[in-house]
């Protein structure tokens, strides 16, 4: 029985802490669509997409009014799309047929965003893996909604360096493609160390070949309702703080997890996760910037940043697994710079720095997110920002991720403005020391010692 505070307490959460289910992403296996004709291959894609989630933005519609909940997003990802087109392409110009396949049956359906651009290549690259990965820069740059990510690392197989190394090419490429519209496609495109098959979050979401052929995934967010609990403790002790972070959370994924049903029912399609990502977006009361600070650090990365945020990632997880039994995705705490109106403002004043984000990431959920660069940045640097990121998922044993954006034109300490959900930020400086003969090594960097479990 849910008691009537209960209702009372999620009202003030969804009107004045900004609460909401971020996305409902319904995942399409597309195994059964391949072939070796393009053209039947494209049709057939296009045919699961569109017929599987025809009811997905009006189901989201109506159960955000029947709930006075707000659904903000719905998306689709599909199966890695190197899999599916490995046997019809055999160009990369074949694989932006497919990207734009995909972006059709997006805005036949009116999602925003469509995920499954993606190549898992963390033990090497297939023919097919190659030419999907160099038909990147192309692809985003002549869709809007098509999203691309693309696995070089795992704690199981180590690091694949001659992968890393054409990412850091291939990023350079796309922010060049999209250079007219401040390097956009690079807000698409996002490379893991042990990325989820279950991700509902864009720009990384990919329907796992291990999935079902349906599923139903949600992603719900409340930063601004963690912030508000913790201002009614503060002074308190640790363990006080501890609680109330993981109570809150509890919460906050009921909520999803109602939803997630819900949806599920009503589209006939199996549930399968809740994603309790606290994301914030640019709005005012809707940042893990100001969770840090409310916590006690003056501004996001002080002394004590990655402190705070260990804790939060921490109980937001502990509190997420009390309240359902399917929690997954990636669940905890984002970082992106740009889309945080806090964390850009610590990066402005020079608070938050590339190096002091990099440690941050070895606690929080992803890793670095929407950091815009220089557009001068060489492509082995990005390379070895990426690979130092690949690390600390593959020794961690955690997921972690680069979504950075070299913008074109642009220099350290310029100021760039995506726009919506992405918000704005400065141009974060990087080192001027450099790592190329490290990245021209080439193959792989073997798997650490813990990974052998069998």
């Amino acid at each position: 029985m849910v008691e009537l505070n209960e209702v009372f307490e999620t009202n003030t959460m969804i009107c004045g802490e900004n609460l909401d289910v971020r996305t409902i992403t319904m995942g399409i296996s597309l195994l059964d669509c391949c072939d070796s004709d393009l053209d039947v291959l494209c049709g057939n894609i296009y045919g699961k997409i569109t017929e599987s989630a025809k009811d997905l933005v009006r189901v989201g519609d109506e159960i955000g009014l029947d709930f006075g909940i707000p659904v903000i997003n719905k998306r689709v990802s599909v199966t890695p799309i190197s899999i599916v087109g490995s046997s019809a392409c055999r160009t990369s110009g074949d694989f932006v047929r497919i990207a734009e396949t995909m972006e059709k049956a997006a805005c036949e359906i009116g999602v925003n965003f469509i995920g499954g651009f993606s190549a898992l290549v963390q033990k090497g690259m297939t023919a097919a893996d190659q030419m999907l990965i160099r038909s990147i820069p192309e692809a985003l740059s002549v869709t809007e909604r098509v999203c691309s990510s693309v696995s070089l690392a795992s704690t199981k197989t180590g690091i694949d360096m001659d992968a890393v190394k054409l990412m850091g090419s291939v990023i350079k490429e796309t922010a060049e493609a999209t250079g007219h519209r401040d390097s956009i496609g690079c807000a698409k495109l996002v490379v893991f160390c042990n990325p989820a098959d279950d991700n509902p979050f864009m720009a990384g979401a990919f329907h796992g070949v291990t999935e079902t052929d349906l599923v139903i995934n949600v992603g719900v967010s409340g930063p601004g309702v963690v912030k508000t609990a913790i201002s009614k403790v503060r002074g308190e002790n640790f363990e006080v703080l501890c609680e109330t972070i993981k109570k809150t959370a509890f919460k906050v994924t009921r909520v999803g997890q109602l939803v997630a049903k819900e949806a599920s029912r009503r589209l006939n399609v199996p549930f399968g996760i809740v994603d309790l990502s606290l994301a914030p977006t640019p709005a005012v009361g809707d940042s893990i910037g100001d969770i840090i600070q409310e916590m006690g650090i003056e501004y996001v990365g002080a002394p004590g940043t990655t402190a705070a945020l260990a804790i939060l990632n921490d109980q937001v997880k502990k509190g997420g697994v009390m309240a359902s039994s399917y929690v997954g995705g990636l669940s905890g705490a984002f970082i992106p710079v740009s889309e945080d109106r806090s964390m850009a403002y610590a990066a402005e004043i020079g608070a938050l720095t590339l190096e002091k984000l990099e440690a941050m990431t070895c606690v929080c959920s992803v890793g670095l997110d929407m950091v815009p660069v220089p557009g001068d940045t060489s492509a082995e640097t990005i390379s070895g920002i990426i690979a130092d990121e690949m690390a600390i998922g593959m020794i961690n044993q955690k997921t972690t991720a680069v979504r950075i954006i070299p913008v074109c034109g642009k220099r350290a300490g310029d100021t760039i403005e995506f726009g919506g959900l992405l918000g704005s930020s400065p141009i974060m400086p990087v080192s001027r020391y450099g790592c190329k003969a490290f990245i021209d090594r080439g193959g792989r960097i073997p798997a650490p010692i813990h990974s052998f479990k069998n």
